[in-house]
C-alpha cells in the first residue's frame, strides 16, 4: 500500500476522519493537501506532518474555492492522484417538517454539492494525467432512512449516486471512483448526534464507535487494485471481509 509521492487531497481535513486520513497517507509516503474551513487547524496539522503537507483553507460549498484548491495542489506538487471527499455535516437534526429550510439547504451545499465540486475540479486533471482515484466518505444513511436525518440521508444518497455516475463516465479514462461507508466513528459528529437524542444512533455508547484511524487505513487500502471490485459502489467497514482486507483485525 505504498503511496510514495502520490498527491492526495483531503477535504474536511481539520479533524476526525480527515485528520487521521492525512496522517495515514503521509505515513505511507504521500504528499497530502489539507482542505478545510478551519485554517488554523489544518496549518497545525501540516506543520506536524512536515514539508509533504500543504494546507489550503477552503469551504467546499464554494465551487470556485474548490477549483482553486485543486489548481494550487497541482501547481505545488505537479499532479493530483487521489481526492478524498470527506467534508460533511450532520445538522440540522430533527423531524422533517420542523427543520429550518436554510439549514437543510446549507447541509446539502456541503455534503452533496461539496462532493460534486471536488469531482468537477479533479476529474479533468486526472483524465489529463491518465488516471486517479476519487473516494467519497459515504454512510449507511445513503442507503436507508434514519429518523431526524432528512438532510443527511438525502445528501449521502445523492453523493452515492454521484459516485455511481462518475464511475460510469470516467472508469474508461482510468479514474477509479468509489465510496467508503465507515459506520459510526468516534468523532465530533457523533457527539452532535448524541446530544440530539433522536433515533437509536444517538443512544449508542461511545465504545460502540470505531476510531477514526480505521477508516483512514481503509481509505489507503481503497487506493490499491485490491479494492477494484468495489468501483462505483460503497465499501462498508461493517463487512468483516473488508476489515480483514484493509488490515483492521
Amino acid at each position: 500500500m505504498e503511496m510514495l509521492d502520490q498527491v492526495v487531497l483531503i477535504t474536511g481535513a481539520s479533524r476526525g476522519i480527515g485528520a487521521a486520513t492525512a496522517r495515514e497517507f503521509a505515513r505511507h509516503g504521500a504528499k497530502v493537501v489539507l482542505v478545510a474551513r478551519n485554517g488554523e487547524a489544518i496549518a497545525a496539522l501540516a506543520a506536524e506532518i512536515g514539508d509533504r503537507a500543504l494546507a489550503i483553507p477552503c469551504d467546499v460549498s464554494d465551487s470556485s474555492a474548490v477549483r482553486g484548491a485543486v489548481e494550487r495542489a497541482v501547481k505545488t506538487f505537479g499532479r493530483l492522484d487521489v481526492l478524498i471527499g470527506n467534508a460533511g455535516a450532520i445538522d440540522p437534526i430533527g423531524q422533517l417538517s420542523d427543520t429550518d429550510p436554510d439549514a437543510w439547504g446549507a447541509l446539502i451545499d456541503t455534503n452533496l454539492k461539496g462532493v460534486f465540486h471536488g469531482m468537477h475540479a479533479a476529474l479533468p486533471v486526472m483524465v489529463k494525467q491518465g488516471g486517479g482515484t476519487i473516494i467519497t466518505v459515504s454512510s449507511g444513511a445513503a442507503h436507508g432512512p434514519v429518523e431526524g436525518w432528512s438532510a443527511y440521508c438525502a445528501s449521502k444518497a445523492g453523493a452515492f449516486m454521484l459516485t455511481r455516475v462518475a464511475d460510469t463516465e470516467y472508469r474508461a479514462h482510468g479514474v477509479r471512483v468509489l465510496g467508503l461507508s465507515p459506520g459510526t466513528v468516534a468523532t465530533q459528529m457523533q457527539r452532535e448526534i448524541k446530544a440530539s437524542g433522536i433515533n437509536p444512533v444517538s443512544r449508542l455508547d461511545w465504545s460502540d464507535h470505531i476510531p477514526p484511524e480505521w477508516p483512514a487505513k481503509a481509505l489507503v487500502w481503497m487506493c490499491t487494485p485490491a479494492a477494484d471490485r468495489y468501483l462505483g459502489d460503497d465499501v462498508s467497514l461493517r463487512d468483516p471481509d473488508v476489515r480483514s482486507a484493509a488490515g483492521l483485525v
